[in-house]
């Protein structure tokens, strides 16, 4: 028997299943394994699995807003195509956090028709440096993002105090999350805060 012949066996196997949550976990299984022997593993979207959607969270610091007219487009977009791309997620200490996709699980959260074809599951693609640090997460978030829909003001400021406040300088913030410097100085200055500035590093038209 070839290895095409047993890929078939099984999924007549797994199609038998009378669940379709073990059908569904077994199929997220199979998956896992096969992505072990991908040439291209190292890029999280090789192996997209369906996880319940109670299990997975919202980030504190995603900044972009999507405007009522876009978010029901988007919801219709689900549900006349489906899901084209999976929510990007960080395993986190207490839960599934997203990354990118807040807007595609707040669909399945507020459309019946989507959560119905779902069966309640949402689907996935997941970074897996659990070692990355919080700051790495809110640049990786505001990379996915910064080229659609509209950025909070208020949110984006909180992030770059965050990110300042942790000791990241402003060559660190413009690289990781494509803002330039005077972005970033705008952003300090609507926050009032002056230890913001402590290490800002003026260009030579500010002398």
């Amino acid at each position: 028997m070839d290895i095409l012949e047993k890929a078939n066996e099984l999924a007549n196997e797994i199609a038998a299943f009378q669940d379709d949550d073990e059908k569904i976990a077994a199929l997220n299984e199979v998956r896992a394994i096969l992505h072990k022997a991908s040439p291209l593993k190292h890029h999280p979207v090789d192996l997209v699995q369906w996880v319940k959607s109670e299990y997975i969270e919202a980030n504190e610091y995603n900044p972009n807003a999507v405007a009522p007219p876009e978010m029901r487009l988007l919801i219709r977009s689900i549900e006349e195509d489906g899901y084209t791309m999976p929510i990007v997620t960080f395993p986190d200490t207490d839960a599934i956090r997203i990354v990118d996709g807040f807007h595609r699980r707040k669909a399945e959260r507020t459309s019946a028709p989507i959560h119905e074809s779902t069966m309640g599951y949402l689907p996935i693609s997941t970074i897996r440096d659990e070692k990355r640090a919080i700051t790495d997460r809110m640049a990786s978030t505001i990379r996915h993002n910064r080229a659609r829909g509209t950025h909070s003001v208020d949110l984006m400021v909180n992030i770059v105090a965050e990110l300042s406040e942790a000791g990241m300088g402003d060559a660190w913030i413009a690289k990781h999350i494509g803002m330039d410097a005077d972005e970033i100085l705008r952003l300090k200055q609507v926050s009032g805060l002056a230890a913001l500035f402590k290490n800002h590093e003026y260009s030579k038209a500010w002398k």
